[in-house]
């Protein structure tokens, strides 16, 4: 098939990159390397530099790779830069998003594979773990301008027949996340700790739903099968606070590091954890990696990779 995905240097989107490719999919990539690297990039994809703003730069992609699959990765995925500044959070994640399904109505892409939030969408829940058909309630711009562009895609399906499937991840870790910025906080843990500083914990009484990357990856590449538009929660069901997770991680380190606490940060919800029987009924999806597994993955590679830059 041939296959675009925005975001394709990034975190998650290169991972995904990486396993298309490995079924023989022609892929290309946009990514304006605004948090992507240089180093995530398979050679095997068709990479191009340019910021999803340039409608006209992007609209020459289209033409060139005639994508029939559209996999869209690129945002701003700060929920604390979100609150700072709304308004460009809105240019990235809401603008950006629609001049892109325009293209995709325009060159008639049939499936258009969409990366939201579950967190930040359902807020804080008195559901646990939280299903698809709760009211959303997000206390963050980055939550509503992601439910902003689910409501988009509806409006695309029903009046040009765009096929969409959005899938609201819980909170993703794993190899290659990006440690610099306030996005994932295993990776800014275990960035703080392998140079040998203390991390902070904001709040602490906060609980998440960890997904590990190489699960991601695989609800993407079973959204490809999706008979109809969905909407689908991609997490494992569980809760771990932040503190659970300093421990596990200080572990490692022999136990030797003290977090400093800090106030919790606006927009920031205290409880996270999404219901993925539906993922699991309609494409047969479950989490395959549990935490303790998960974070021996990450941890080694985060300990290879930057201990050669110290």
């Amino acid at each position: 098939m041939r296959i675009l995905v925005t975001g394709g240097a990034g975190f998650i989107g290169s991972n995904l990159v990486d396993a298309l490719i490995s079924s023989e999919n022609r892929v290309a990539v946009i990514d304006n390397f605004s948090s992507g690297r240089q180093e995530n990039i398979n050679l095997k994809a068709k990479y191009y530099k340019i910021d999803l703003s340039d409608e006209k730069e992007v609209e020459k992609i289209f033409k060139l790779e005639e994508p029939e699959i559209v996999y869209h990765l690129a945002a701003q995925i700060d929920v604390r830069k979100s609150v700072e500044n709304p308004v460009e959070d809105a240019k990235v994640n809401i603008l950006n998003t629609l001049k892109l399904l325009n293209l995709c109505v325009r060159y008639n892409v049939r499936h258009f594979i969409f990366s939201s939030t579950g967190g930040a969408i359902y807020g804080d829940s008195e559901i646990i773990p939280t299903p698809e058909g709760t009211l959303e309630k997000p206390v963050s711009p980055y939550g509503c301008a992601k439910l902003a562009v689910e409501k988009y895609l509806i409006f695309y399906n029903k009046t040009y027949g765009l096929k969409f499937t959005a899938l609201r991840y819980s909170n993703v870790y794993g190899p290659r996340q990006n440690p610099k910025g306030e996005a994932g906080v295993i990776s800014i843990f275990l960035d703080k700790m392998i140079r040998n500083e203390a991390p902070s914990i904001f709040g602490g009484i906060q609980t998440r739903d960890f997904v590990f990357v190489e699960d991601v990856v695989n609800a993407n590449i079973l959204a490809l099968k999706d008979a109809k538009s969905s909407i689908y929660n991609v997490g494992t069901g569980r809760e771990t606070d932040i503190i659970e997770v300093f421990n596990k991680l200080n572990k490692y380190f022999g136990n030797k590091f003290e977090p400093k606490y800090e106030e919790m940060k606006k927009g920031e919800q205290k409880r996270s954890c999404l219901s993925f029987d539906k993922i699991k009924k309609r494409l047969d999806w479950k989490p395959r990696t549990g935490i303790d597994s998960g974070l021996d993955k990450t941890y080694c590679w985060f300990l290879k990779n930057l201990r050669k830059n110290l």
